[in-house]
């Protein structure tokens, strides 16, 4: 088939104190170069299997590429998807499905002593103001889309639309609340004299430590396999292939591979204990010696412990625990 193109997240989807991408694929079984972090290329390349041509896009960029056709597939963060979709008819990217990393929440910023417990607050109490309000972003559309759906922005302004600048461009018709691109660090321009911001948070650390508090949360995002325009057919079968293959290596970490020996005598008994407390994805394997059996156990991690002691105290011993890198239903 023709290859794949597939975008690979530059940034903090492919740090390894929030996403690592590139152990992602590794723990899924592809053999990829270029895309270590911190020494990612341009062009990257999965040496075991030819059918998929990588490159590094930001996540801010990938879902234009995919619109255009650049890119067939990528990973790329859910806000950045709907930033892009906002203002286009239709459907375009499609989610191939969700991989469960990279959380974060798109919000609403002020200065901590500001007042307002609300963005209706915030635009009823600057009602009488004679300035514009400045809000800066890496999210106009998102923005502009929130806040003209806020019961306080509609009050004083109704069906108006922000002035959103990028750069050099300007669009909307109200001059009294305009909305800034920012090419990130977006907390600082609080700082600098914006009355609020919006920017994306996992802990909400830095935003404390700017000095700001949440007002409104936008919406919720993780990492996800998303697939443009020009993925169909075969294309599209080969995306579910390599989403399966990824989300296998996820689910994965949610289990632990356990292996014990136990007296025959007490094989059955420790079988339907394991059974009936869910101790075990589906049934245990077990292999027969002379005296000793060896049973194997796939076991969620948070059932580990309590499933530790019990299988103790049915005698089990050489208990060896190891992680999984692949769990493919």
């Amino acid at each position: 088939m023709e290859k794949i193109v597939l975008g690979l997240p530059k940034g903090s989807l492919n740090n390894v104190n929030r996403g690592n991408t590139y152990q992602l694929f590794v723990d899924a079984g592809y053999e990829v170069r270029g895309y270590e972090p911190g020494k990612e290329e341009n062009e990257i390349i999965i040496l075991n299997d030819p059918e998929i041509k990588g490159f590094l896009t930001r996540p801010q960029s990938a879902p234009v590429e995919l619109n255009r056709q650049i890119l067939d597939i990528a990973i790329i963060g859910e806000d950045w998807v709907r930033e892009e979709s906002v203002n286009v008819e239709g459907e375009h990217i499609r989610k191939v499905g969700d991989l469960n990393y990279g959380q974060t929440r798109l919000i609403v910023a002020v200065p901590t002593e500001d007042p307002y417990e609300s963005l209706s607050d915030f635009f009823r109490a600057n009602k009488h103001r004679e300035t514009p309000i400045l809000c800066f972003t890496e999210y106009p559309n998102l923005t502009r889309q929130f806040f003209m759906e806020n019961e306080g922005y509609k009050e004083l302004f109704g069906e108006s639309k922000p002035l959103v600048q990028v750069r050099g461009l300007w669009d909307g018709d109200n001059e009294m609340v305009q909305i800034i691109n920012s090419d990130g660090a977006t907390e600082v321009y609080i700082a600098k004299g914006a009355d609020l911001v919006v920017d994306n948070t996992q802990t909400g650390s830095s935003l404390r430590k700017a000095g700001l508090k949440i007002l409104e949360t936008i919406m919720e995002s993780s990492a996800g396999l998303y697939a443009g325009p020009s993925c169909t057919t075969e294309k599209a079968d080969k995306a579910k292939i390599i989403f399966e293959q990824l989300f296998g290596a996820i689910k994965a970490r949610e289990y632990f591979d356990v292996k014990f020996n136990l007296a025959n005598h007490q094989v059955d008994e420790v079988k339907d204990f394991l059974l009936s407390h869910e101790y075990c994805s589906d049934e245990p394997t077990v292999v027969v010696g002379t005296t000793f059996s060896q049973v194997n156990v796939l076991i969620p991690k948070n059932k580990f412990p309590e499933m530790l002691k019990a299988i103790k105290n049915f005698g089990a011993s050489a208990i060896v625990r190891e992680n999984v890198k692949q769990y493919v239903q």
